[in-house]
């Protein structure tokens, strides 16, 4: 794609890199056929081709974003199924990252947005205050038909059927590992995932010390900006990442870490990409030594190896693979190849590569193609006639355990269980 940037647009980095992005697309198209926006819509400005027209257009001649950009850039899920897809590396993420950052800086949104925006911003990478959150939530659902707003309706929808108390393995501390230490490593706890479901980290942890790991919850550390990096808050999102980053750097400096664990893939895919977010900062060369480190829990598993996977009921698994895992760092096998390894059968259903309609925040955002994509996924995994439903991230947990009777769990609490942990919660409750 030509492009026609200035030598003065250039000199800023961000348009820099998305100078280059947009000149390694060739309009081929092959992205439209993976886009779920443009599967539901069928709009070419709702595919990835057509919104890389509109961000081009933009930027170049550095204009106000009109309604009609915002409109098919805000649809946009970032689940990086384009990327995968993409036979001339076109980095979209980054691109896109570019073009919400210039809209939140240069558009005024609507009162409702900007609230709407501004309350996700304020609670959702925050444990305790998005715990009080659900709770409220949980309290105001019997009246949910009273409220006019779509999207309000679906933040009471969010709520948990139980929602936990918190976890003390969520403090600063260090658990032993069991036997001879394999590995020293640093558990990233998350945000969102801390209220919503205790049990992935306390599995984790498990996991990981009966595997060797000595297992470090850095004290500092908590949101890795995810969620209001996608929104386009950069500040903010900048200012959570630099604090894992600190806290982080000081584990690596003094005892060592072998890994950064990440058990939430949306996390890890932000996480591994601190390199290029800090790029001709202070932070440099620390946010490229944290990315280097991170991996997700399974990466770090089949690393380990599976030590006496005996312990669980041979279930049929229906793998559900997470945009953030698959499309953001590359991982598509390893998970399933653990599952089997666990003695359970694997099941993969139809489309496996396209979104479940989560997304982070797109789900209270943009609710009515959020509900067609779970719609979709939902029958897509159940026609495999799985008797669990795993998946690594607890933004899909959540929407597709809000949409089916078959229990969801993550993919480590059935790789605990297989190890000698406790049966997962979610499948208690089913028996």
């Amino acid at each position: 794609m030509q492009t026609t940037f200035t030598p003065e647009q250039l000199a800023d980095p961000l348009t820099a890199r998305s100078n280059e992005i947009l000149r390694t697309c060739v309009h081929c198209g092959f992205c439209t056929a993976t886009c779920p926006t443009y599967k539901v819509l069928g709009d070419e400005l709702d595919s990835p081709r057509g919104r890389i027209y509109l961000i081009k257009d933009m930027l170049e001649n550095a204009r106000v974003p009109d309604d009609k950009t915002v409109t098919h850039i805000d649809r946009c899920l970032s689940c990086l199924s384009c990327m995968t897809t993409c036979p001339s590396g076109v980095h979209y993420m980054h691109l896109v990252d570019h073009a919400r950052e210039y809209i939140e800086q240069n558009y005024r949104r609507p009162l409702p947005d900007r609230v709407l925006r501004w309350v996700l911003a304020r609670i959702l990478p925050y444990p305790g205050r998005f715990r009080l959150a659900l709770l409220g939530a949980k309290l105001g659902r019997p009246f949910r038909r009273l409220i006019p707003d779509a999207r309000l309706r679906a933040m009471l929808d969010m709520a948990p059927r139980d929602i936990p108390a918190p976890s003390r393995n969520d403090s600063p501390q260090v658990f032993a590992a069991q036997g001879p230490r394999r590995k020293r490593v640093a558990l990233l706890t998350g945000c969102a995932q801390r209220a919503l479901n205790t049990d992935i980290n306390d599995a984790t942890i498990r996991l990981l010390r009966r595997h060797g790991c000595e297992v470090v919850i850095p004290r500092g550390m908590g949101c890795c900006g995810a969620l209001t990096h996608h929104m386009g808050r950069t500040g903010e999102s900048h200012a959570f990442a630099a604090a894992n980053i600190r806290a982080l750097t000081a584990e690596i400096d003094g005892a060592g870490l072998d890994a950064l664990v990440i058990n939430t893939s949306g996390c890890g895919t932000t996480v591994k990409d601190y390199g290029h977010m800090f790029a001709g900062g202070p932070l440099e060369a620390d946010a490229a030594r944290v990315a280097a480190l991170a991996k997700d829990i399974t990466e770090v598993m089949a690393d380990l190896g599976l030590t006496d996977a005996t312990h669980a009921v041979p279930l049929r698994v229906g793998y559900h693979a997470a945009c953030s895992l698959q499309h953001g760092q590359g991982i598509k096998a390893t998970p399933k190849e653990l599952l089997a390894a666990a003695g359970f059968t694997v099941l993969e259903p139809r489309d496996s590569h396209i979104c479940c309609g989560s997304a982070g925040t797109y789900n209270l955002m943009q609710p009515a193609i959020s509900a067609e994509l779970k719609a979709r996924k939902v029958a897509t995994l159940e026609a495999t006639s799985p008797q669990v439903i795993s998946a690594g991230n607890i933004g899909c947990m959540m929407q597709i355990g809000s949409g089916t009777a078959v229990p969801v769990v993550h993919t480590v609490e059935l790789l605990d269980w297989a190890t000698g942990g406790p049966r997962p919660q979610a499948l208690r409750h089913a028996a």
